[in-house]
């Protein structure tokens, strides 16, 4: 319309992504209708309107900020204020989106603690990147710190006046109210305070190195590099609070420790500390057993639980001039002192040595000697006793021989006897064997005369009972009948007129007249 202008220009539709808001406050009174609801907005009134979502801003609402979530690790955080209560929290592990009425918070540290978290951070970097750390930190996270293995790091809240102690390896974060607690350290040799700022306390086992300076009980001046090995019996602990209960440990155990050691020291003559020196500082740091009387093994601190295990005394050297010559002196004393009584001590030994061989050498004749008499006495009780024996032996020996002899003569006989039986059995045992095979070839030869006289007569007999049957075949059964007709001279003649004397017919057993076996087979001729 004539006379009207855009006061803003023309402006463009808010789209709002999903993990985006868009912070808006109120000019003036009015009724926003964007939501599901109307809701009456005052003037200055502040809220939000998370996308996803298209958003037409009107003349009534200026657009303050675009607020996009904070993605958050679970070892993340960052500090937010509530503006209308005006405190401040930390949100760890969760994509957080900031609500109207809260901001970021930034957490200022001292100057110490930022160093000792650059260190940390960038311990082995170079130092353009250490110097640039104060840049690159956001305030608004929450501080961050990893405590090394065996250690332990003290956070104290300021507002809760509390604290509490974190072991490592692990990751401290600290939180609004929380601050670091700087431990300051003596170092160097001599020990000098505030040497080493650290925020985590090592737990050990380690060790320390102090040079201090002592005076004998004659005036002399010495100064001793010692070297001690401690750690911290955490397993006492009845609060791990107690670790931190001394501010300096390092400075606070080198001082009681030379105190004891200059007090020892004091009371001994160099010449005795130059020799024991390692049992007097031992026994004054630990102190003795009072059953035993030996040195204990280790110092301990209850206020901290620190425990010195062990001493080291890396040197001992001389002051002043003067000393440096009579401890030089002393010493090129000493030496020619042990040279001689190693030397006396040799030559003693060596004479000793020879004495003692000699004397052995002694001892061993007379007992040789003894020996020898010994053996001699033992030679001539033997000899008389070879010649008794030989005496006796050889009448003994001969009575034995002839009644050996006579023994084995009787044996012989004896045996000779045996012999001769043996002999005479075989003999007999011979002869009737003989006899038995003579008589076993007799009855066989005879056995086998009777089956050649048998198979002869068989053979015989079957030979004539062919001759008789072919004699009948030839005669005819008649002629036989007129034969048995006949008397007994016509059976004659006619038995000579067949040319035959006699004839008989048998079974080889019994013989058969041919006369009356004609008449037989006549008899049986049928008529």
């Amino acid at each position: 319309q004539p006379g009207e202008k855009l006061e803003s220009g023309v402006r463009d539709v808010e789209v709002l992504p999903e993990e985006t808001s868009l912070l808006l406050r109120a000019r003036e009174a009015f009724t926003d209708t964007f939501g599901p609801e109307p809701v009456d907005r005052q003037p200055g009134e502040r809220w939000s309107i998370r996308g996803p979502a298209d958003y037409v801003p009107p003349v009534e609402v200026e657009v303050l900020d675009h607020v996009h979530s904070i993605p958050l690790d679970e070892n993340e955080g960052v500090y937010v204020r509530d503006t209308h209560s005006g405190k401040v929290r930390a949100v760890f592990g969760e994509s957080y989106m900031l609500k109207p009425t809260e901001t970021l918070w930034e957490k200022e540290l001292s100057d110490t603690v930022e160093d000792l978290l650059r260190k940390g951070a960038f311990r082995d970097a170079p130092d353009r990147q250490r110097e640039q750390y104060d840049q690159r930190r956001d305030r608004t996270r929450v501080v961050s710190y990893r405590a090394p293995h065996n250690s332990a790091v003290q956070v104290y809240d300021y507002k809760a006046k509390v604290g509490r102690v974190v072991f490592g390896p692990d990751l401290v974060l600290l939180g609004p109210d929380e601050e670091f607690t700087v431990i300051s350290l003596s170092a160097g040799k001599p020990k000098k305070e505030g040497a080493i700022t650290a925020l985590s306390l090592m737990l050990g086992p380690d060790f320390m190195t102090d040079v201090l300076t002592v005076e004998t009980a004659d005036h002399a001046r010495l100064q001793l590099q010692l070297a001690y090995n401690w750690h911290f019996d955490v397993k006492s602990l009845n609060d791990p609070q107690e670790l931190f209960s001394v501010p300096d440990f390092v400075g606070d155990a080198a001082k009681a420790i030379a105190s004891r050691v200059r007090g020892a020291v004091a009371g001994a003559p160099f010449d005795l500390f130059h020799r024991k020196s390692s049992e007097i500082i031992t026994s004054a740091v630990f102190g003795k057993d009072p059953e035993t009387g030996e040195p204990r093994e280790r110092l301990y601190f209850p206020q901290n639980h620190l425990v010195v295990t062990n001493i080291d005394i890396q040197s001992v050297e001389p002051i002043d001039q003067r000393t440096r010559d009579a401890l030089q002196k002393s010493v090129q004393l000493a030496i020619e002192i042990t040279t001689k009584s190693q030397e006396a001590f040799a030559r003693h030994k060596a004479q000793k040595s020879e004495q003692l061989a000699r004397g052995n050498l002694e001892i061993h004749m007379i007992r040789d000697e003894a020996a020898a008499e010994k053996e001699k006495q033992e030679l001539l009780r033997l000899r008389a006793h070879t010649e008794s024996v030989k005496a006796s032996g050889q009448a003994t020996a001969e009575a034995r021989a002839r009644a050996e002899a006579a023994e084995i003569e009787a044996q012989a006989a004896v045996e000779q006897s045996a012999l001769q039986a043996k002999a005479m059995l075989i003999d007999a045992e011979a002869e009737l064997d003989q006899l038995m095979k003579q008589q076993e070839q007799e009855i066989e030869h005879k056995r086998a005369l009777n089956a050649l006289e048998v198979n002869r007569a068989r053979d015989e007999a079957k030979i004539e009972s062919e001759k008789f049957r072919r004699v009948v075949e030839a005669i005819t059964p008649e002629a036989i009948a007129s034969i048995a007709a006949a008397g007994p001279e016509m059976q004659a003649k006619l038995l000579g007129g067949l040319g035959l004397e006699s004839v008989l017919i048998t079974n080889g057993s019994s013989p058969v007249s041919l006369f009356s076996t004609a008449q037989g087979m006549i008899s049986t001729t049928p008529k």
